[in-house]
């Protein structure tokens, strides 16, 4: 079984906190309740899970615009370079994304399981795909919320995941490599959404229901 590499590119600007569960110290009470209501999750003895945090300084509308784009996740995720929705975009669509290379997989296959702008919460789970570390019952979570940062409006964002830990690696290996992976994703989206902020531009939401 391949190990699993850990990926030293410059994206540690998220919180890491692991789930030895709840290992929360130094977050604020509206942030437990988030964790507590959106990302506690039971797992099985050969599993692993955890959470990533980020804070953005840009509005939450703007911020969900982007995420909740299930067709279109190269919009702010470095490592997709492309992306085909299969059928409308609606809970269980399905989408193949490709995958760029220097990542352990060339093709990932993705359901989606919640879309909830209401709450603005998004889960997904692989389903299939050409994973050569054996990606098995991998699922995330990501919920947008809300709050003020340095008296301007601001979001937070909270991503955690569930995923088996592969034959010939151990949970804090398979943890550290997931969450490398969303710590890049969460900068990005941070240096996205900012970038959009600032030239007062949003995805509208009623263009991004129709899908790609």
């Amino acid at each position: 079984m391949m190990k699993m590499r850990r990926l030293e590119n410059g994206c540690a600007e998220s919180v890491r906190i692991s789930l030895n569960m709840m290992n929360i110290k130094g977050l604020s009470a509206v942030e437990r309740e988030y964790i507590r209501k959106h990302h506690t999750h039971e797992i099985n003895a050969n599993q692993c899970t955890s959470f990533l945090i980020k804070h953005i300084k840009a509005p939450v509308h703007l911020v969900w615009s982007l995420v909740r784009r299930f067709d279109q996740p190269q919009k702010y995720k470095p490592f997709v370079s492309r992306c085909i929705v299969q059928g409308n975009l609606e809970i269980s669509s399905m989408r193949e994304v490709d995958v760029k290379s220097g990542l352990p997989a060339t093709t990932s296959t993705e359901r989606l399981e919640l879309l909830d702008d209401n709450e603005r919460i998004r889960s997904v789970r692989i389903v299939g795909g050409d994973h050569r570390l054996r990606v098995q019952n991998y699922s995330s979570v990501a919920s947008v919320h809300p709050e003020v940062i340095d008296g301007r409006p601001g979001t937070v964002v909270i991503e955690s995941f569930v995923v088996d830990v592969p034959e010939g690696n151990t949970q804090d290996e398979t943890c550290y490599f997931v969450e490398a992976l969303i710590r890049c994703n969460m900068k990005s989206l941070a240096d996205v959404s900012e970038r959009l902020a600032v030239q007062d531009r949003t995805e509208p939401i009623n263009r991004a229901c129709h899908g790609a």
